[in-house]
């Protein structure tokens, strides 16, 4: 796991001592893997929607089928398994 030095002012870091007393956070790290977890899933739910507002908005119509949906299924592990040895790179 790779470490970032990140500098606060007081203010902050007396903000994310109460976030770590009041939340439950076993310390500094595991709060700020948190919010990056949660900035990365927003990022990646509005891609989503942009995908998905592009996609009805092309005219291109499918038939859901089982089989449409079984490709989809495919297609779909197939990226999240090249996304995710793509991020442990």
């Amino acid at each position: 796991m790779a470490t970032i030095t990140i500098s606060l002012p007081d203010t902050l870091k007396d903000f994310v001592e109460i976030q770590m007393a009041t939340k439950g956070y076993g310390n500094v790290s595991e709060y700020f893997r948190t919010l990056l977890r949660d900035a990365q899933q927003k990022e990646n739910d509005e891609r989503l929607r942009v995908l998905l507002l592009e996609g009805l908005s092309s005219g291109e119509g499918h038939a859901a089928t089982p089989e449409f949906w079984s490709d989809l299924k495919a297609e779909a592990a197939i990226l999240l398994d090249k996304k995710t040895k793509k991020s442990s790179s």
